[in-house]
């Protein structure tokens, strides 16, 4: 318990940081209209690769005991893949609306 509390007083800004980031996000996406929302899902694919090669890195130069890098990068890589493949699913459902029917 003591090693939880000494890393948020060690890391205390950057907790801030990453709350303050939450907030903002959700206010930003709320304020998207909804008309938008796909087109924004296309531009977040390439966010997301990124976000997966970041972990993929993070995981491959993490050390085999320190369990919350190796957790926490994986989780990014499958979260991240999801969320472009969802996105990508959106995107051609998207553009199949405005094919012309036979």
């Amino acid at each position: 318990m003591q090693a939880i509390i000494d890393f948020f007083h060690t890391n205390q800004e950057m907790i801030y940081i990453v709350i303050l980031m939450i907030f903002l996000g959700i206010e930003i996406i709320g304020r998207v209209p909804s008309v938008l929302h796909t087109p924004l899902m296309s531009g977040a694919n390439a966010i997301h690769g990124v976000v997966i090669i970041g972990a993929i890195i993070v995981m491959g130069k993490a050390e085999s005991e320190n369990y919350i890098a190796l957790i926490l990068g994986f989780l990014a890589v499958v979260l991240g893949t999801l969320n472009v493949v969802g996105g990508f699913v959106v995107t051609d459902r998207m553009l199949e609306m405005f094919k012309k029917k036979k």
